[in-house]
């Protein structure tokens, strides 16, 4: 199975714009992200789908670009639109704003595609502050490790310990924070672009509802992966601290 990685980018962010070319340690965001993806064993080729020639030029020396549509509402979207031009069996969409991006994560999403529509991954919450944290997405799963449903919300709710702390509650139940890496059979990605945003997606703000909503599961891999994203410029410093004591 052919498949690739696709990481959509684009120059416009509320809360920082022209983020992808933030330089981190030498080099832009958006290069770290290709650099880690580069070394997914998984992958037969790497793509940055934009629609910005900035950015595009910062990383035309070192993977594929692919000029996207400047009106996509969300990254699935933009990916959808490389993924029909492109000849291959599935795709990993990989966030532009993770330059730690391990690529295992990656390899071991690309591996649950096999006989799935669609695969993601999850790790263990371990830190309280990320228990009720509506920017941390919470992902239940299976017996056989599909999707059963993702919510900003904690979940599930824990009826006999609901006066237990929070580390209490840590400690009772293994619940799962959800990575925003996902993998998709190309025919599910043409499909599920064609669907109109769901009622659960509009409400929780999550795309990833749309393909449960419409009958497409989602496999979640479990990994011990710490998602580390740049959101902000501060989160800049965060980054460079971690590559330094990585040397």
């Amino acid at each position: 199975m052919k498949i690739i990685g696709i990481i959509p980018a684009r120059f416009a962010s509320t809360r920082f714009p022209g983020k992808p070319l933030q330089l981190i340690a030498g080099k832009s965001l958006i290069e770290h992200v290709v650099g880690q993806c580069r070394l997914a064993t998984a992958l037969a080729d790497v793509i940055v789908a934009t629609d910005d020639e900035r950015i595009a030029a910062a990383v035309r020396g070192v993977c594929r670009v692919e000029m996207t549509a400047t009106d996509h509402p969300s990254g699935t979207d933009r990916i959808a639109e490389v993924a029909s031009l492109i000849d291959c069996d599935a795709a990993i969409n990989i966030q532009g704003d993770e330059p730690l991006m391990d690529p295992e994560v990656i390899n071991a999403v690309a591996e649950a595609l096999n006989n799935r529509e669609m695969s993601t991954a999850a790790t263990p919450i371990t830190e309280a502050a990320d228990y009720d944290n509506p920017n941390v997405v919470k992902v239940v799963v299976d017996s056989a490790g599909r999707a059963l449903y993702f919510s900003r919300r904690t979940i599930p709710f824990l009826r006999d310990d609901a006066e237990a702390t929070t580390v209490e509650q840590l400690a009772k139940f293994p619940f799962l924070k959800h990575l925003g890496i996902y993998g998709y059979q190309r025919e599910t990605l043409l499909k599920l672009v064609q669907f109109p945003p769901s009622p659960l997606e509009l409400a929780e703000k999550l795309e990833q509802l749309r393909a449960l909503e419409n009958g497409i599961g989602i496999a979640v891999v479990p990994v011990n992966y710490e998602s580390i994203g740049v959101d902000t410029p501060e989160d800049v410093d965060r980054v460079e601290r971690i590559l330094a004591s990585r040397k």
